[in-house]
C-alpha cells in the first residue's frame, strides 16, 4: 500500500467516526465540535487532491465562520432544552426509516468499493480547483443548484428558529 492510501484510510476512518459522534451526541455543543473535526478531515482530503484553495475555504468558511454561527445559535436558542424533552409519539417511524436508509447506503458503498477496487482503469487527473475555475463553474452551468442550495439553507434556518421557539 502506498502512503497516500494509508493517509486516506486513516482520514476516512476519522471522518466517519466524527460523523457518528455528531449523530449520536446528546450535547449540541459536542455535536458541533464533532462537525468541526469532520470539516478538518475533509480539508486534508482536499489537500490530498491538490486543491489547496478548497482546503483553505473548508477551514476558514465552514470550520471557522459557519461553526461559530452554529455555536452562537445553539447557545442563543438553548438547543440543549430540546434533548431533555420526551420524544414525540408521532415521530417513531423515523428511526426505522433512518436505519433502513443507512443500511441501503452502506450496501451501495460496499458495492461500489468492491466493483471499483479490482478495476484496472487509470485514475483521472487531479482536479483544478482555483478561485477562477470554481467561480466559472459555480456561476455558469451550476447557477441553478447554487441558488436552490441557498434557498434550502434559508428554509433550514427558519425551521431551526421555529423548532426552538417557546410555545
Amino acid at each position: 500500500m502506498t502512503s497516500e492510501l494509508i493517509v486516506f484510510i486513516v482520514l476516512a476512518i476519522i471522518s466517519v467516526l466524527a460523523a457518528v459522534g455528531l449523530l449520536s451526541s446528546r450535547n449540541a455543543v459536542y455535536a458541533a465540535l464533532f462537525l468541526i473535526l469532520n470539516f478538518a478531515t475533509v480539508a486534508v482530503l482536499y489537500l490530498m487532491l491538490n486543491a489547496p484553495f478548497l482546503a483553505i475555504i473548508q477551514i476558514s468558511v465552514y470550520a471557522g465562520a459557519i461553526m461559530v454561527l452554529f455555536l452562537f445559535v445553539i447557545m442563543l436558542l438553548g438547543a440543549e432544552r430540546l434533548n431533555q424533552a420526551a420524544p414525540q409519539p408521532g415521530l417513531r417511524w423515523q428511526r426505522p426509516l433512518a436505519i433502513g436508509l443507512g443500511a441501503l447506503l452502506l450496501i451501495q458503498a460496499a458495492y461500489v468499493f468492491i466493483t471499483r477496487f479490482n478495476s484496472t482503469t487509470v485514475a483521472p487527473n487531479l482536479i483544478q480547483a482555483g478561485p477562477m475555475e470554481i467561480g466559472l463553474k459555480l456561476f455558469g452551468p451550476y447557477l441553478l443548484p447554487f441558488e436552490v442550495t441557498s434557498i434550502l439553507l434559508l428554509v433550514a434556518i427558519i425551521g431551526a428558529v421555529v423548532l426552538t421557539r417557546e410555545k
